[in-house]
């Protein structure tokens, strides 16, 4: 089911320019709980989730009119937009990666696989290749822990590119599409102790960039490849949750120069998805924060 508000709570999506640090809320809402900002190609649009359903607003704030995508199943905060700038790839319910107009119209499904669900987080420069988390039943009905795939955006067979016993979550090329970033708890201390790393396309050569006492999800590299953002949650924190004290952290893509950008409530949502502008300058958020 699609997540709500609780009582008192409002979803207020935020433009961060991460140079000046002018932060404004573009929009705020008591009704409906909106998730994981991508940014339109022409940079005059946000494409957010809420209720189940995509919604389109513009950076200068209004209210946001929800995209019709036919009787696709209710979607999830994972959605990546095609470079073609005209379709985007979400996430259903049904456990499925599909592709949509956004302009609305019909919707084709990607993933075939019955005994998987798949969790859409990135697609590669040239549009080919999108990159999604996998999780499957043990034997035994238990779940196995998230790993990381590779399939053609067209459709067709999966190549896993992880195979561990720790989960992998967060998937994303960087814009040059030499490296795979993502978040791991391969090198935990306690379990949940999840911190940021980096692959090649194959899924080798893996290297650790975070090593703090913090838990670290969602690497996100600016379209020049310059700064990498990231959301980081309270110490002991196991997986993305909602309604936590995190910070939203920048570095240089290797990890280093590490610098703290935003302190608010949020965790789920807030920056499951990139939500880097074209101009490499602007980072879109969503903060939950209840009462005044």
């Amino acid at each position: 089911m699609p997540r709500s508000l609780a009582p008192d709570q409002r979803s207020r999506i935020h433009v961060l320019d991460v140079d000046t640090g002018e932060d404004r809320v573009v929009h705020e809402c008591a009704e409906v709980l909106y998730e994981a900002p991508n940014w339109s190609l022409d940079g005059a649009a946000l494409i957010l989730n809420g209720d189940g359903h995509l919604f389109r607003l513009g950076v200068e704030g209004g209210t946001p009119v929800r995209l019709d995508l036919g009787d696709l199943a209710p979607l999830n905060n994972d959605h990546v937009l095609d470079p073609d700038g005209v379709h985007v790839y979400v996430s259903a319910e049904d456990g499925h990666i599909h592709r949509a107009p956004l302009a609305g119209g019909a919707t084709v499904r990607i993933t075939q696989n019955e005994g998987r669900l798949h969790f859409l987080h990135g697609v590669s420069p040239d549009g080919g290749t999108l990159l999604y988390t996998g999780v499957q039943r043990n034997a035994d009905g238990s779940w196995l822990p998230p790993d990381l795939f590779a399939i053609p955006a067209t459709g067709g067979e999966s190549v896993q590119l992880t195979d561990d016993e720790f989960p992998d979550d967060g998937p994303e090329h960087s814009p040059d599409g030499t490296w795979i970033y993502f978040n791991s708890e391969r090198a935990r201390t306690v379990p949940g102790h999840a911190q940021l790393f980096r692959m090649r396309p194959d899924g080798t050569g893996a290297e650790q960039l975070t090593a703090d006492e913090r838990v670290n999800w969602f690497p996100h590299l600016s379209p020049d490849g310059e700064r990498l953002a990231h959301i980081s949650f309270p110490p002991g924190t196991e997986g993305h949750p909602a309604d936590l004290p995190v910070i939203l952290r920048l570095s240089a893509p290797d990890g280093t120069g590490l610098r703290d950008l935003v302190h608010l409530d949020g965790g789920q949502g807030t920056l499951n998805v990139n939500s880097w502008a074209p101009d490499s300058r602007r980072l879109a958020y969503v903060d939950y924060p209840i009462g005044e």
